[in-house]
């Protein structure tokens, strides 16, 4: 079993409670209130900028050509996402220029941003691999009987997509490219993917 796998596989509780948690069913069957969906947008637009910033630091401190180009293609991909969010956010009367980050928004984004200049690009590639592999598994779940026909429709159609799985495995690649199987990684994955169970859950309590 390679290291990313290993990961996953040990954090399928919460990969699982994140499925199953109520912010993201509603978004599955479109009964999610509009307000909450509304923050999460500009929540998740916050987060992803330092996303970007932070595969762009672990791109410059790379060891190598291929790591570089790919953490910038990543980079690219997080670009191309907040475009979306642009969408969202036109259309759910979100203002991203004055979005003010909530405490969990700001745990998430200070712990990746932390790891990316503290740490080496194995560390943040694990730090990054629980959200790019979470939503590839929620927008395949959600649209296994097919995409239905709502509001969310959107948001599922992107993360179930053809383009989104390989940028998840890319990171993956990542990960078993630069970093090794110890305790550190262990912890840093699983953290990762408690604050995305805590974003769901905050933007629920809207």
């Amino acid at each position: 079993m390679n290291l990313s796998t290993e990961l996953w596989a040990a954090n399928q509780d919460l990969a699982q409670a994140c499925l199953e948690h109520p912010f993201v069913q509603g978004i599955g069957n479109g009964t999610l209130e509009s307000a909450k969906f509304a923050y999460y947008v500009g929540q998740d637009a916050f987060f992803l900028q330092a996303f970007a910033r932070a595969y762009s630091i672990a791109a410059a401190k790379s060891p190598d050509w291929v790591g570089f180009r790919t953490f910038h293609n990543l980079a690219g991909g997080v670009l191309q996402e907040l475009q979306l969010h642009e969408g969202y956010a036109s259309q759910w009367g979100v203002n991203l220029h004055l979005v003010e980050p909530g405490a969990a928004t700001r745990r998430y984004t200070d712990f990746l941003l932390a790891t990316a200049w503290g740490g080496d690009v194995g560390v943040t590639a694990a730090a990054m691999s629980p959200c790019m592999r979470l939503y590839a598994f929620l927008g395949e779940q959600l649209a296994k009987n097919g995409i239905p026909n709502h509001q969310y429709a959107d948001w599922i159609r992107t993360y179930s997509s053809s383009e989104f799985e390989p940028l998840a495995q890319q990171l993956e690649d990542l990960v078993e490219n630069y970093a090794t199987a110890n305790t550190l990684i262990h912890s840093t994955y699983r953290y990762a993917m408690l604050c995305e169970r805590d974003f769901f859950q905050v933007a629920w309590e809207q």
